[in-house]
């Protein structure tokens, strides 16, 4: 039996490491192109990966890789990851909008420059990517925009919390659910992906909380399970959604959802994520 991404084209922002990397992966064992688009061409030994080392990992998971220098906030490095995935792989046929930045703190003590760069990378970001690819998307025979970002929830929590990282994940919801809603020559599936706790990445450990955050948050493959149940689904299926990883997983059949803890840590003092019910107070 043929597997449901074998084949077909992703193109990905950023994708060195953590959610990105792992999505990348797992459409790779099915015989995917995987492009990533990432600005870490170097080791940083603040994090870890590089845009190589992870097409290397796509590889060694069973698809073909193609890794490109640059930064998603500059329209000309975006177009010219999507000419030169189109070239190596003839089309795209999804698009993960992955990258993103993330600052916690409230107006007043966020310093201008950490604002900009959130709102480039995440908005910004997100419009780029989207803009660029949807020609080429338009001739896919099964579409997809992925957006990891949350569903919109104005509890007063998340903007007194940290109102300019609400407001740049938030855009980045509402340019996906924006695409949804346009017209499209074929049909076209927008949807947004976020995780129900949170995920053991190098943002959690080294913004959110430390090991403390590790120990109680999921491994990345629950989202990369995710993503690839959404995106292996006919377009005209879903459009316009924002789900929660846990959510899609059942709705797949798996309930066990014990094998994607990063920890030892019960199901009941897992950490809920940012901007759903649960999560606040942390």
């Amino acid at each position: 039996m043929t597997a449901p991404l074998a084949g077909r084209t992703v193109l990905m922002s950023g994708g060195s490491r953590g959610i990105g990397l792992a999505i990348a992966c797992r459409a790779a064992r099915d015989g995917a192109n995987v492009a990533l688009l990432a600005k870490t061409d170097q080791p940083d030994p603040r994090l870890p990966g590089t845009v190589h080392t992870a097409v290397r990992e796509i590889e060694a998971a069973g698809g073909r890789g193609l890794g490109i220098v640059g930064d998603v906030r500059r329209a000309e490095d975006v177009e010219r990851a999507v000419e030169q995935t189109v070239a190596a792989f003839g089309g795209i046929d999804i698009l993960v909008n992955n990258a993103s930045a993330i600052a916690l703190a409230p107006i007043g003590q966020l310093p201008a420059k950490r604002y900009d760069l959130m709102l480039d990378i995440n908005a910004r970001g997100t419009f780029l990517m989207t803009s660029a690819a949807l020609p080429h998307l338009h001739r896919s025979g099964n579409p997809h925009v992925l957006t990891l970002s949350p569903p919109i929830n104005l509890d007063p929590y998340w903007l007194g919390a940290h109102a300019p990282y609400t407001v740049s994940k938030y855009a980045m919801t509402l340019l996906t659910l924006g695409v949804a809603a346009q017209r499209h020559p074929v049909p076209l599936a927008a949807n947004c992906l976020w995780p129900r706790t949170t995920i053991a990445t190098a943002a959690v450990q080294n913004i959110v909380g430390g090991e403390a955050a590790m120990a109680v948050s999921r491994r990345p493959e629950i989202m990369a399970d995710a993503a690839h149940a959404i995106v292996s689904r006919p377009a005209q299926e879903a459009t316009g959604r924002c789900y929660v990883d846990d959510e899609v997983l059942a709705s797949a059949g798996v309930t066990d959802l014990s094998p994607y803890r990063y920890g030892d840590a019960p199901e009941s003092r897992l950490r809920i994520d940012l901007f759903l019910p649960g999560g606040e107070g942390d």
